[in-house]
């Protein structure tokens, strides 16, 4: 049983706590404000606890040939569970880690810190202006799992913010974004349609009972200039405790609809979850 004692810290944007499992020797839920941010255990960094979590390493595991590395950045720190992820099943990959919070890096940083040679570099920025900085064509995937409290920022959420991610993508890169929403959909709907203006191939990796408007939830969005590999990711998303599905073509434009992009200047934040929407998958 796991005896270790929970840290709570006042980071530079809220309220930090690190709750041991007592289930995983060496496992933690990190929450910020009460809301559940990330989760890790440091002897199988490959173990995603979260079902969305579970949902980006799926496109991870598919967007190319197994074991192969990639050079990858994402916005949004958390825990670094998906970098510790690809630490481990693409060895060699290089990773840029984008966190607003200084304070809970060096929380993270402290307690559950990095194996060596890991090749993840963190860096205390806002995301939207670090990647404004990073050089064109330089990162094959980029993921946007960035929330305020439990709401993905306004400067996040335009297509002003998915032109700057396309141009810092190689020509076959990929983007995911971890967003959250429930019918009738305006916000997810207004994301894909940015993400349309842009990019060939979108698909969009839900619960079917949030696509169905029965519940708030999250929705995994991947954009890319080309095909993806979306029977594989079918089958992936079926098999999990909490399946999913996975919407493409034309099934995903009759979901866009009539829904525009959203310019820098009318970009909102996701909508509030309701209380008790989002823990432990």
């Amino acid at each position: 049983m796991n005896e270790a004692i929970p840290v709570t810290r006042v980071t530079d944007q809220g309220t930090a706590k690190l709750m041991p499992d007592v289930d995983r020797e060496r496992a933690w839920l990190l929450t910020v404000d009460g809301a559940p941010q990330s989760y890790v255990d440091l002897d199988e960094p490959a173990h995603l606890e979260f079902e969305y979590a579970r949902r980006l390493g799926h496109v991870l595991d598919t967007v190319a040939e197994p074991g192969r590395p990639l050079d990858v950045v994402h916005l949004g720190g958390g825990a670094l569970t998906l970098p510790r992820y690809l630490a481990v099943t693409r060895p060699g990959s290089r990773q840029d880690v984008v966190e607003a919070d200084r304070g809970l890096l060096e929380l993270v940083a402290e307690h559950l810190p990095l194996p060596a040679g890991a090749g993840v570099e963190a860096h205390a920025a806002d995301a939207r202006a670090w990647l404004a900085d990073a050089p064109s064509a330089s990162a094959d995937v980029v993921v946007a799992d960035v929330f305020g409290g439990s709401r993905v920022p306004a400067g996040l959420a335009s297509v002003g913010y998915a032109r700057e991610a396309e141009r810092v993508l190689r020509a076959d890169g990929v983007h995911l974004a971890n967003l959250a929403d429930a019918a009738p959909f305006a916000f997810l709907r207004s994301q894909l349609a940015g993400f349309a203006t842009l990019f060939e191939e979108l698909v969009l990796i839900a619960e079917p009972g949030v696509l169905r408007g029965r519940r708030f939830g999250n929705a995994v969005v991947v954009a890319s200039h080309r095909p993806l590999d979306t029977a594989a990711l079918a089958r992936r998303a079926a098999a999990d405790a909490f399946p999913a599905r996975v919407e493409h073509g034309p099934a995903l434009r009759d979901f866009i609809g009539a829904a525009r992009p959203v310019r820098d200047e009318d970009a909102v934040p996701s909508p509030e979850p309701p209380d008790g929407s989002f823990g432990i998958g």
